[in-house]
Protein backbone atom coordinates (compact mmCIF):
# COMPACT_ATOMS: atom_id res chain seq x y z
CA UNK A 1 0.00 0.00 0.00
CA UNK A 2 0.97 3.62 -0.28
CA UNK A 3 0.49 6.06 2.39
CA UNK A 4 -1.88 8.65 1.68
CA UNK A 5 0.95 11.39 1.42
CA UNK A 6 2.38 9.50 -1.39
CA UNK A 7 -0.39 8.72 -3.39
CA UNK A 8 -1.47 12.38 -3.51
CA UNK A 9 2.50 12.51 -5.04
CA UNK A 10 1.59 10.03 -7.12
CA UNK A 11 -1.96 11.50 -8.61
CA UNK A 12 -1.61 14.96 -9.03
CA UNK A 13 0.10 16.42 -11.85
CA UNK A 14 -0.97 20.11 -12.48
CA UNK A 15 1.34 22.87 -12.67
CA UNK A 16 3.48 22.96 -9.67
CA UNK A 17 2.89 19.55 -8.39
CA UNK A 18 5.79 17.40 -7.93
CA UNK A 19 4.32 14.48 -10.62
CA UNK A 20 3.17 17.22 -12.69
CA UNK A 21 6.82 18.79 -12.83
CA UNK A 22 8.46 15.68 -13.53
CA UNK A 23 5.73 14.97 -16.40
CA UNK A 24 6.53 18.23 -18.04
CA UNK A 25 10.02 17.44 -18.45
CA UNK A 26 9.14 14.91 -21.70
CA UNK A 27 7.61 15.59 -24.96
CA UNK A 28 4.28 13.94 -24.65
CA UNK A 29 1.61 12.79 -27.45
CA UNK A 30 -0.92 15.15 -27.61
CA UNK A 31 -2.88 14.80 -30.87
CA UNK A 32 -3.67 12.66 -34.03
CA UNK A 33 -2.71 14.80 -36.86
CA UNK A 34 -6.08 14.41 -37.94
CA UNK A 35 -7.45 16.74 -34.96
CA UNK A 36 -5.64 19.48 -37.06
CA UNK A 37 -5.56 18.34 -40.69
CA UNK A 38 -4.78 21.33 -42.97
CA UNK A 39 -3.46 24.41 -42.45
CA UNK A 40 -5.58 27.44 -41.15
CA UNK A 41 -8.44 24.40 -40.15
CA UNK A 42 -10.30 24.83 -36.93
CA UNK A 43 -8.87 25.32 -33.83
CA UNK A 44 -9.36 22.47 -31.10
CA UNK A 45 -9.05 22.93 -27.28
CA UNK A 46 -7.37 20.38 -25.55
CA UNK A 47 -6.50 19.94 -21.48
CA UNK A 48 -2.97 18.73 -20.56
CA UNK A 49 -1.42 18.31 -17.10
CA UNK A 50 -4.08 19.65 -15.54
CA UNK A 51 -3.82 23.09 -17.90
CA UNK A 52 -6.73 24.27 -20.26
CA UNK A 53 -4.86 24.94 -24.31
CA UNK A 54 -5.85 25.37 -27.50
CA UNK A 55 -3.87 24.25 -30.64
CA UNK A 56 -3.86 25.33 -34.17
CA UNK A 57 -2.36 24.68 -37.51
CA UNK A 58 -1.14 28.26 -38.92
CA UNK A 59 -1.05 29.14 -42.48
CA UNK A 60 2.09 27.42 -43.19
CA UNK A 61 0.68 24.13 -41.65
CA UNK A 62 2.75 25.14 -37.97
CA UNK A 63 0.96 23.69 -34.73
CA UNK A 64 0.46 26.25 -32.40
CA UNK A 65 -0.61 25.33 -28.42
CA UNK A 66 -1.29 28.05 -26.50
CA UNK A 67 -3.20 28.74 -22.88
CA UNK A 68 -6.64 29.43 -23.93
CA UNK A 69 -7.52 32.72 -21.79
CA UNK A 70 -6.26 35.12 -23.57
CA UNK A 71 -3.71 37.71 -22.31
CA UNK A 72 -5.55 40.70 -22.43
CA UNK A 73 -9.48 39.69 -20.87
CA UNK A 74 -9.34 35.83 -20.83
CA UNK A 75 -11.57 34.92 -23.47
CA UNK A 76 -11.75 31.74 -24.77
CA UNK A 77 -8.90 31.75 -27.58
CA UNK A 78 -11.28 28.58 -29.00
CA UNK A 79 -13.59 30.93 -30.66
CA UNK A 80 -10.58 32.44 -32.47
CA UNK A 81 -10.59 33.02 -35.88
CA UNK A 82 -7.72 31.03 -37.55
CA UNK A 83 -6.34 33.20 -40.42
CA UNK A 84 -2.79 34.55 -41.97
CA UNK A 85 -0.08 32.55 -39.40
CA UNK A 86 -1.87 33.81 -36.35
CA UNK A 87 -4.80 32.86 -33.87
CA UNK A 88 -7.09 36.21 -33.00
CA UNK A 89 -9.34 36.58 -30.55
CA UNK A 90 -12.50 37.56 -31.50
CA UNK A 91 -13.33 39.41 -28.64
CA UNK A 92 -11.05 42.55 -29.18
CA UNK A 93 -8.79 41.19 -32.12
CA UNK A 94 -5.27 40.52 -30.57
CA UNK A 95 -4.05 38.11 -32.56
CA UNK A 96 -1.21 35.24 -31.80
CA UNK A 97 1.61 33.24 -33.55
CA UNK A 98 2.58 29.62 -32.69
CA UNK A 99 5.13 31.29 -30.76
CA UNK A 100 2.59 33.37 -28.78
CA UNK A 101 3.85 36.37 -29.78
CA UNK A 102 1.19 39.22 -30.05
CA UNK A 103 1.47 40.26 -33.77
CA UNK A 104 -1.59 42.38 -34.11
CA UNK A 105 -3.10 44.83 -31.65
CA UNK A 106 -5.99 46.55 -33.60
CA UNK A 107 -7.99 48.23 -30.60
CA UNK A 108 -4.51 50.07 -29.76
CA UNK A 109 -3.51 52.68 -31.73
CA UNK A 110 -1.37 52.44 -35.31
CA UNK A 111 1.43 53.51 -33.30
CA UNK A 112 1.26 51.29 -30.21
CA UNK A 113 4.27 49.50 -29.13
CA UNK A 114 2.45 47.50 -26.60
CA UNK A 115 1.69 44.14 -28.23
CA UNK A 116 5.80 43.99 -28.51
CA UNK A 117 5.70 43.39 -24.52
CA UNK A 118 3.08 41.01 -24.63
CA UNK A 119 4.16 37.09 -24.96
CA UNK A 120 1.32 34.63 -24.25
CA UNK A 121 1.68 31.24 -22.77
CA UNK A 122 2.80 28.64 -25.62
CA UNK A 123 4.22 25.22 -25.93
CA UNK A 124 6.55 24.05 -28.14
CA UNK A 125 5.38 21.16 -30.70
CA UNK A 126 6.58 18.76 -32.82
CA UNK A 127 4.80 16.46 -35.45
CA UNK A 128 6.44 13.38 -35.84
CA UNK A 129 6.07 9.38 -35.86
CA UNK A 130 2.38 9.60 -36.87
CA UNK A 131 1.53 12.18 -33.40
CA UNK A 132 1.72 15.80 -32.27
CA UNK A 133 3.87 16.16 -29.42
CA UNK A 134 3.49 18.66 -27.00
CA UNK A 135 6.17 19.60 -24.54
CA UNK A 136 5.10 22.13 -21.15
CA UNK A 137 8.31 22.31 -19.27
CA UNK A 138 11.12 24.69 -18.71
CA UNK A 139 12.44 26.47 -21.96
CA UNK A 140 15.92 25.54 -21.12
CA UNK A 141 15.57 22.05 -20.56
CA UNK A 142 13.90 20.77 -23.40
CA UNK A 143 14.25 17.16 -24.03
CA UNK A 144 14.73 15.00 -27.10
CA UNK A 145 11.99 12.85 -28.50
CA UNK A 146 11.87 9.30 -27.57
CA UNK A 147 13.33 6.62 -29.82
CA UNK A 148 10.19 4.62 -30.03
CA UNK A 149 10.33 2.41 -32.34
CA UNK A 150 6.90 3.18 -33.71
CA UNK A 151 7.67 6.13 -34.37
CA UNK A 152 10.83 5.35 -36.54
CA UNK A 153 8.90 3.22 -39.21
CA UNK A 154 6.57 5.02 -42.36
CA UNK A 155 2.87 5.49 -41.37
CA UNK A 156 1.83 3.26 -43.74
CA UNK A 157 3.82 0.32 -41.34
CA UNK A 158 1.42 1.42 -38.02
CA UNK A 159 -1.99 2.78 -36.98
CA UNK A 160 -2.38 5.27 -33.80
CA UNK A 161 -5.58 5.96 -32.13
CA UNK A 162 -6.57 7.41 -29.14
CA UNK A 163 -9.44 7.75 -26.16
CA UNK A 164 -9.93 9.10 -23.33
CA UNK A 165 -10.28 7.21 -19.52
CA UNK A 166 -12.00 9.14 -17.00
CA UNK A 167 -9.51 7.68 -14.41
CA UNK A 168 -6.40 8.99 -13.19
CA UNK A 169 -3.40 8.26 -14.96
CA UNK A 170 -1.40 6.12 -12.42
CA UNK A 171 -4.19 3.27 -12.25
CA UNK A 172 -4.69 3.18 -15.82
CA UNK A 173 -0.45 2.67 -16.69
CA UNK A 174 -0.58 0.11 -13.38
CA UNK A 175 -2.63 -2.17 -15.53
CA UNK A 176 0.11 -2.77 -17.69
CA UNK A 177 2.05 -3.64 -15.02
CA UNK A 178 -0.05 -6.28 -13.85
CA UNK A 179 0.27 -10.05 -15.75
CA UNK A 180 -1.79 -11.88 -13.51
CA UNK A 181 -4.79 -10.21 -14.29
CA UNK A 182 -4.77 -11.82 -17.78
CA UNK A 183 -6.05 -15.33 -16.58
CA UNK A 184 -8.73 -13.78 -14.95
CA UNK A 185 -10.30 -10.86 -16.58
CA UNK A 186 -9.36 -11.83 -19.67
CA UNK A 187 -10.96 -15.63 -19.82
CA UNK A 188 -13.10 -17.04 -22.01
CA UNK A 189 -15.15 -20.28 -21.46
CA UNK A 190 -16.02 -21.19 -24.76
CA UNK A 191 -13.72 -22.94 -27.51
CA UNK A 192 -16.22 -21.29 -29.67
CA UNK A 193 -17.53 -18.62 -28.40
CA UNK A 194 -18.95 -15.98 -30.00
CA UNK A 195 -16.28 -13.66 -28.79
CA UNK A 196 -13.39 -12.77 -30.61
CA UNK A 197 -10.48 -14.84 -29.30
CA UNK A 198 -6.71 -13.95 -28.27
CA UNK A 199 -4.28 -14.52 -30.51
CA UNK A 200 -1.98 -15.12 -27.84
CA UNK A 201 -1.01 -18.48 -26.18
CA UNK A 202 -4.21 -19.10 -24.62
CA UNK A 203 -3.66 -22.43 -23.48
CA UNK A 204 -0.79 -20.76 -21.80
CA UNK A 205 -2.57 -18.68 -19.69
CA UNK A 206 -4.84 -21.07 -18.02
CA UNK A 207 -2.11 -23.92 -17.68
CA UNK A 208 -0.32 -21.21 -14.58
CA UNK A 209 -2.88 -18.67 -13.04
CA UNK A 210 -0.06 -17.34 -10.89
CA UNK A 211 2.99 -16.29 -12.80
CA UNK A 212 6.57 -14.95 -10.93
CA UNK A 213 7.30 -11.46 -11.78
CA UNK A 214 10.86 -10.60 -12.02
CA UNK A 215 11.40 -6.29 -12.34
CA UNK A 216 14.49 -4.72 -13.22
CA UNK A 217 14.82 -0.82 -13.35
CA UNK A 218 16.37 0.57 -15.98
CA UNK A 219 17.39 3.94 -17.41
CA UNK A 220 14.21 4.56 -19.23
CA UNK A 221 11.94 3.13 -16.65
CA UNK A 222 12.13 -0.22 -15.43
CA UNK A 223 10.77 -3.81 -17.48
CA UNK A 224 9.75 -6.69 -16.14
CA UNK A 225 9.44 -10.97 -16.66
CA UNK A 226 6.07 -12.55 -16.34
CA UNK A 227 6.64 -16.37 -15.90
CA UNK A 228 4.57 -19.05 -16.14
CA UNK A 229 5.33 -22.98 -16.54
CA UNK A 230 4.45 -24.31 -19.52
CA UNK A 231 5.03 -27.72 -18.72
CA UNK A 232 8.03 -30.38 -20.58
CA UNK A 233 10.61 -27.86 -18.58
CA UNK A 234 9.27 -24.88 -20.26
CA UNK A 235 8.85 -21.75 -19.52
CA UNK A 236 5.88 -18.99 -21.07
CA UNK A 237 7.70 -15.70 -20.55
CA UNK A 238 6.79 -12.04 -21.38
CA UNK A 239 8.97 -9.28 -20.79
CA UNK A 240 6.83 -5.87 -20.66
CA UNK A 241 8.48 -2.65 -20.71
CA UNK A 242 7.70 0.61 -19.10
CA UNK A 243 9.47 3.68 -20.25
CA UNK A 244 9.06 7.31 -18.74
CA UNK A 245 7.16 8.58 -17.83
CA UNK A 246 3.46 6.20 -19.22
CA UNK A 247 4.46 4.03 -22.33
CA UNK A 248 3.90 0.48 -21.95
CA UNK A 249 5.55 -2.06 -24.08
CA UNK A 250 3.40 -4.93 -24.59
CA UNK A 251 4.04 -8.27 -25.62
CA UNK A 252 2.33 -10.31 -28.54
CA UNK A 253 3.58 -13.29 -30.58
CA UNK A 254 1.55 -13.72 -33.64
CA UNK A 255 0.20 -9.98 -33.86
CA UNK A 256 2.12 -6.54 -34.80
CA UNK A 257 3.88 -4.97 -32.05
CA UNK A 258 2.15 -2.09 -29.73
CA UNK A 259 2.39 0.31 -27.08
CA UNK A 260 -0.21 2.17 -25.45
CA UNK A 261 1.01 5.99 -23.81
CA UNK A 262 -0.79 7.50 -21.10
CA UNK A 263 -1.28 11.37 -20.88
CA UNK A 264 -2.84 12.62 -17.98
CA UNK A 265 -5.44 15.35 -18.90
CA UNK A 266 -5.81 16.38 -15.36
CA UNK A 267 -5.76 14.30 -12.08
CA UNK A 268 -9.15 12.53 -12.97
CA UNK A 269 -8.60 11.92 -16.84
CA UNK A 270 -6.37 10.40 -19.16
CA UNK A 271 -5.50 10.27 -23.06
CA UNK A 272 -4.54 6.99 -23.76
CA UNK A 273 -2.39 7.02 -27.49
CA UNK A 274 -2.90 3.69 -29.37
CA UNK A 275 0.74 2.56 -31.50
CA UNK A 276 0.15 -1.04 -33.31
CA UNK A 277 2.79 -1.53 -35.93
CA UNK A 278 5.00 -3.44 -38.17
CA UNK A 279 8.60 -2.80 -38.83
CA UNK A 280 9.02 -4.78 -41.89
CA UNK A 281 5.68 -4.47 -43.47
CA UNK A 282 2.16 -2.40 -44.09
CA UNK A 283 -0.42 -3.34 -41.44
CA UNK A 284 -2.62 -5.63 -43.94
CA UNK A 285 -6.62 -5.46 -44.27
CA UNK A 286 -7.16 -8.06 -41.94
CA UNK A 287 -5.35 -6.41 -38.97
CA UNK A 288 -6.78 -3.29 -39.64
CA UNK A 289 -10.59 -4.94 -39.34
CA UNK A 290 -9.26 -6.22 -36.55
CA UNK A 291 -8.38 -2.99 -34.89
CA UNK A 292 -11.41 -1.24 -35.90
CA UNK A 293 -13.74 -4.32 -34.20
CA UNK A 294 -12.73 -2.87 -30.95
CA UNK A 295 -11.93 -6.84 -30.11
CA UNK A 296 -8.48 -6.33 -29.82
CA UNK A 297 -6.03 -3.16 -28.90
CA UNK A 298 -8.08 -0.26 -29.37
CA UNK A 299 -11.71 -0.08 -27.69
CA UNK A 300 -14.64 1.05 -29.73
CA UNK A 301 -15.35 5.24 -29.73
CA UNK A 302 -18.47 6.81 -29.69
CA UNK A 303 -18.67 8.65 -33.02
CA UNK A 304 -17.27 12.15 -33.33
CA UNK A 305 -15.51 11.95 -29.26
CA UNK A 306 -12.69 10.37 -28.16
CA UNK A 307 -14.83 8.47 -25.36
CA UNK A 308 -15.03 5.09 -24.94
CA UNK A 309 -18.48 3.35 -25.86
CA UNK A 310 -18.49 0.85 -23.20
CA UNK A 311 -18.13 3.32 -20.21
CA UNK A 312 -19.58 3.89 -16.65
CA UNK A 313 -22.89 5.43 -17.78
CA UNK A 314 -23.95 2.19 -19.09
CA UNK A 315 -22.19 -0.18 -16.77
CA UNK A 316 -19.62 -0.87 -19.59
CA UNK A 317 -21.83 -3.09 -21.38
CA UNK A 318 -22.32 -5.61 -18.74
CA UNK A 319 -23.95 -9.03 -20.04
CA UNK A 320 -24.77 -11.48 -16.97
CA UNK A 321 -25.60 -14.11 -19.67
CA UNK A 322 -21.97 -13.70 -21.32
CA UNK A 323 -20.68 -13.90 -17.84
CA UNK A 324 -21.97 -17.11 -16.88
CA UNK A 325 -21.65 -18.56 -20.44
CA UNK A 326 -19.13 -17.21 -22.45
CA UNK A 327 -16.21 -15.25 -20.70
CA UNK A 328 -15.27 -14.48 -16.93
CA UNK A 329 -16.15 -10.47 -17.23
CA UNK A 330 -19.26 -10.56 -19.10
CA UNK A 331 -18.02 -7.49 -20.70
CA UNK A 332 -16.76 -7.74 -24.72
CA UNK A 333 -14.01 -6.99 -26.01
CA UNK A 334 -10.41 -7.29 -24.11
CA UNK A 335 -9.14 -3.61 -23.99
CA UNK A 336 -12.78 -2.92 -23.00
CA UNK A 337 -12.66 -5.34 -19.71
CA UNK A 338 -9.76 -3.30 -18.73
CA UNK A 339 -11.41 -0.13 -19.27
CA UNK A 340 -14.48 -1.31 -16.77
CA UNK A 341 -11.60 -2.50 -13.81
CA UNK A 342 -9.74 0.85 -13.74
CA UNK A 343 -13.11 2.43 -14.10
CA UNK A 344 -14.83 0.51 -10.91
CA UNK A 345 -11.91 1.74 -8.74
CA UNK A 346 -13.44 5.41 -8.69
CA UNK A 347 -11.43 8.63 -10.57
CA UNK A 348 -8.48 7.78 -8.35
CA UNK A 349 -7.86 4.38 -6.75
CA UNK A 350 -7.34 4.93 -2.54
CA UNK A 351 -3.94 3.09 -2.52
CA UNK A 352 -3.98 3.22 1.21
CA UNK A 353 -6.36 0.55 1.40
CA UNK A 354 -4.45 -1.98 -1.07
CA UNK A 355 -3.30 -5.63 0.45
CA UNK A 356 -0.44 -5.93 -2.55
CA UNK A 357 1.12 -9.25 -3.31
CA UNK A 358 4.51 -10.73 -5.06
CA UNK A 359 2.27 -10.94 -8.28
CA UNK A 360 2.31 -6.94 -7.89
CA UNK A 361 6.30 -6.15 -8.09
CA UNK A 362 5.99 -4.49 -11.28
CA UNK A 363 3.27 -2.22 -10.25
CA UNK A 364 5.34 -1.43 -6.77
CA UNK A 365 8.46 -0.62 -8.66
CA UNK A 366 7.23 1.68 -11.04
CA UNK A 367 5.16 3.67 -8.37
CA UNK A 368 8.52 3.85 -6.38
CA UNK A 369 10.34 4.98 -9.47
CA UNK A 370 8.09 7.76 -10.60
CA UNK A 371 8.07 8.99 -6.58
CA UNK A 372 11.49 9.01 -6.14
CA UNK A 373 12.16 10.86 -9.85
CA UNK A 374 9.78 13.63 -8.95
CA UNK A 375 11.24 13.67 -5.92
CA UNK A 376 14.43 14.52 -7.87
CA UNK A 377 12.78 17.19 -9.60
CA UNK A 378 11.72 18.86 -7.21
CA UNK A 379 15.76 19.36 -6.35
CA UNK A 380 16.58 20.42 -9.34
CA UNK A 381 17.71 17.05 -10.71
CA UNK A 382 17.56 16.73 -14.83
CA UNK A 383 15.37 13.75 -16.24
CA UNK A 384 18.51 11.35 -17.61
CA UNK A 385 15.70 9.20 -19.81
CA UNK A 386 14.12 12.89 -21.07
CA UNK A 387 17.93 13.71 -22.66
CA UNK A 388 18.45 10.25 -24.62
CA UNK A 389 15.51 9.39 -26.81
CA UNK A 390 17.87 6.37 -28.18
CA UNK A 391 17.38 4.39 -24.54
CA UNK A 392 13.73 3.94 -26.38
CA UNK A 393 14.98 1.81 -28.89
CA UNK A 394 13.84 -1.44 -27.15
CA UNK A 395 11.73 -4.55 -27.46
CA UNK A 396 9.45 -7.15 -25.46
CA UNK A 397 9.14 -10.10 -25.59
CA UNK A 398 6.94 -13.18 -25.85
CA UNK A 399 8.55 -16.72 -25.95
CA UNK A 400 8.34 -20.14 -24.76
CA UNK A 401 12.00 -20.90 -23.08
CA UNK A 402 13.51 -23.31 -20.63
CA UNK A 403 15.11 -20.32 -18.93
CA UNK A 404 14.23 -20.27 -14.88
CA UNK A 405 15.48 -16.69 -14.35
CA UNK A 406 15.30 -13.26 -15.92
CA UNK A 407 18.60 -12.45 -16.47
CA UNK A 408 19.70 -15.65 -18.17
CA UNK A 409 16.71 -14.52 -20.68
CA UNK A 410 17.50 -10.94 -21.42
CA UNK A 411 20.61 -12.25 -22.15
CA UNK A 412 19.81 -15.17 -24.67
CA UNK A 413 17.29 -12.85 -26.10
CA UNK A 414 19.03 -9.66 -26.09
CA UNK A 415 19.12 -9.13 -29.89
CA UNK A 416 15.29 -9.52 -30.02
CA UNK A 417 14.89 -7.22 -27.27
CA UNK A 418 16.32 -4.37 -29.32
CA UNK A 419 15.00 -2.29 -32.37
CA UNK A 420 17.80 -2.24 -34.97
CA UNK A 421 19.74 0.53 -35.47
CA UNK A 422 19.34 0.61 -39.25
CA UNK A 423 15.57 1.90 -38.43
CA UNK A 424 15.89 5.51 -40.43
CA UNK A 425 14.17 8.48 -38.70
CA UNK A 426 14.06 9.82 -42.10
CA UNK A 427 11.26 7.14 -43.02
CA UNK A 428 8.81 8.38 -40.38
CA UNK A 429 5.82 9.60 -41.01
Amino acid sequence: MLSREDNELLTRVGPGTPMGELFRRFWLPAFLPSELPSPDCDPVRIRLLGEDLVAFRDTMGRVGLLAEACSHRSASLYFGRNEECGLRCVYHGWKYDVEGRCVDMPNEPPDSTFKDKVRHPAYPTREWGGVIWAYLGPKDAIPELPQLEWALVPNSHRRVSKWMLEVNYAQALEGELDSSHVSFLHETFEEESALPKRQVRGDLWKKDRAPQLTVQETEYGGLYGSRRNAGNGQRFWRVTHWLLPTYALLPNPQFPRWCHAYVPIDDYRTWVFDFTFHRDRPLNDAEQALLQSGSWNTPRIVPGTFRTLVNKDNDFLLDRDMQRTQNFTGIWGILEQDIAIVHSMGPICDRTRERLVPADVAVITARRVLLRLAQQVQQGALVHAARHGELYRVRSLDVVDAHDDLPGLLDAHREALVAPPELDQASAG
